[in-house]
C-alpha cells in the first residue's frame, strides 16, 4: 500500500487507526486467503473498520490502489515517461494523463520537463504506443526514459 505525498501546505489528516494501518502494512501487504481479517487482528480490531479506513482512505484520495509492485519487466514492461507541459495546460494534461488506464501514476516537478508518470502495458511496443496516444491526445511528445538499471528503493515512508 503506498499513499501518495502529501503536499506540505494541505497534508491531509489522518485518524490514529488510518496512520497504524498505513504505517503496518505499506511495506508489506498479508499474502493470505484473508489479507484484512489478518491485518485488523495485528492492530486489535475487526476486519469491517480496516474496510472502512479502506474506503475512507480511497474516497478522500489519500489512496487510490492496492496492489504490488513487481520487479521491471517481469510481468509486462514499464517506462518512466516526462513532458514539458506549458504551466496554463498542466492540470488540463494531468487529467489526461491519469485517465489513461496504462499510466498508474503523475507527479509534477520543478523541472524543464514538469510532469512525470510511469506507463505499464503488456510489452515495450504497447507502452510506445500509449506514448505516441498521448502525444496525440494532448498535442505535446512524451520523453521516454526505459528502465536501464533497476534499484530497489523502499516507497514506504512513516507517518507520525
Amino acid at each position: 500500500m503506498t499513499p501518495p505525498l502529501p503536499d506540505s501546505t494541505d497534508a491531509p489528516r489522518l485518524s490514529e487507526m488510518e496512520k497504524r494501518l498505513l504505517n503496518a502494512f505499506q511495506d508489506g501487504f498479508p499474502l493470505v486467503p484473508n489479507p484484512y481479517a489478518a491485518m485488523a487482528r495485528e492492530l486489535g480490531t475487526e476486519e469491517a473498520e480496516i474496510m472502512e479506513v479502506l474506503d475512507s482512505l480511497r474516497e478522500r484520495g489519500i489512496l487510490d490502489r492496492i496492489g504490488p509492485l513487481l520487479r521491471p519487466h517481469r510481468a509486462g514492461w514499464s517506462t518512466l515517461a516526462a513532458m514539458n507541459v506549458p504551466c496554463e495546460r498542466l492540470e488540463q494534461v494531468a487529467d489526461i494523463v491519469s485517465t489513461n488506464p496504462h499510466v498508474n501514476h503523475n507527479y509534477e516537478r520543478d523541472h524543464e520537463f514538469n510532469l512525470w508518470f510511469v506507463v505499464t502495458a503488456p510489452d515495450k511496443e504497447a507502452v510506445e504506443g500509449v506514448l505516441r496516444n498521448l502525444a496525440q491526445e494532448t498535442g505535446l511528445d512524451a520523453l521516454n526514459l526505459p528502465l536501464e538499471e533497476a534499484y530497489h528503493i523502499n516507497l514506504g515512508f512513516p507517518l507520525s
